[in-house]
């Protein structure tokens, strides 16, 4: 058995070998560095003969995911977030051993799940899980085989089909106190924000994010977006109009928001304005929709950062009347739905 040494910082260093296989650490006291030696040499014989699944659980699965694969994510937080709450879930095997859990348990906590949050979220979450079991198969030598694999997963949720009308629209920059003059307070930038986000079809994230130096005189550049990969999305006048009554909010974001606050403001001012059924987001969806009225579907798909014409029917929701209308060469009718 190794033997912890003292150092010259008054902790204590510890090394070990199991089978050719070396690791060491740094320890405030003698006893923590023993202690840690022998878990390490339990694990590291275990891992050897191939026997990790055997004194690992799920829940170590998911505390070693979260320091070393979440941190390298985009919205890492929310995903920390996430992983701590599998442990509180119904049903959730997190302190069995990696050994002991087969897909009918993972069942179990799908369909405890199921009973309480939309399909969306346990498919996330399922999807999320997954990941967690390959990467400790593949990665760790924890598992030979993904014990989620072979569980029947939710079917994808129905797409939300939400347009904000102009009388919304109105409604809602009524509330938030919007005007053509200077902004001088935060609800006022996020009117200007929504109504961005209605004429470019710019994430939350996107819009957060925009910094001024980023801005020319017909389009923005966002360096990098929710697919991990940077585009051009073109400014019309007008909306470079609305950006412009910014100067002066913030010096270095355009904006000068931070999601949570421009997510939090949104709700209020919503309930401010009697409205509901609609969140941020769908003003994205809603420029798409208004701009499919203008331009070809690979332009559209360009302008949202689409790599496939197949994703741009996501968002493109035109009415039967308005195809009717391009048919025929009619001008398209005004969106109010």
């Amino acid at each position: 058995m190794a033997t912890p040494i003292k150092t010259a910082q008054g902790t204590w260093r510890i090394q070990i070998e199991v089978r050719g296989q070396r690791d060491g650490g740094t320890f405030p006291t003698k006893r923590e560095a023993s202690e840690w030696a022998a878990r390490r040499s339990t694990e590291m014989r275990a891992m050897a003969t191939g026997q990790a699944a055997q004194i690992k659980t799920l829940a170590d699965a998911l505390h070693r995911y979260a320091e070393e694969v979440t941190p390298h994510k985009r919205g890492w937080s929310k995903e920390l977030i996430r992983l701590k709450a599998f442990e509180k879930q119904p049903m959730f095997p997190a302190r069995r051993l990696l050994a002991d859990i087969a897909p009918p348990m993972i069942a179990d906590w799908r369909d405890a799940r199921l009973k309480v949050n939309a399909r969306g979220s346990v498919l996330r979450d399922m999807v999320l899980l997954s990941h967690v079991f390959e990467v400790a198969r593949r990665d760790w030598g924890w598992l030979s085989i993904n014990p989620i694999k072979d569980v029947r997963k939710p079917s994808e949720p129905d797409h939300r089909e939400v347009l904000i009308s102009l009388a919304q629209q109105r409604k809602m920059l009524r509330a938030l106190g919007w005007s053509r003059g200077p902004v001088r307070s935060v609800s006022h930038a996020v009117a200007n924000c929504f109504l961005s986000a209605l004429q470019t079809g710019m994430r939350a994230g996107e819009l957060c994010g925009l910094r001024w130096d980023d801005v020319r005189a017909d389009h923005c550049t966002l360096h990098t977006s929710k697919t991990g990969k940077g585009r051009d999305v073109p400014l019309t006048p007008t909306t470079l109009r609305t950006i412009e009554r910014m100067r002066g909010f913030d010096g270095d974001l355009v904006f000068g928001l931070k999601a949570q606050t421009l997510d939090a403001m949104f709700r209020k001012y919503r309930a401010k304005a009697g409205l509901s059924g609609f969140t941020f987001h769908d003003a994205r969806h809603t420029a798409a929709t208004r701009l499919a009225q203008r331009l070809h579907v690979l332009d559209l798909c360009k302008v949202f950062g689409w790599h496939t014409t197949t994703r741009a029917l996501t968002y493109f929701n035109p009415s039967a009347g308005d195809i009717a209308r391009r048919i025929t060469g009619a001008a398209p009718t005004p969106q109010s739905r």
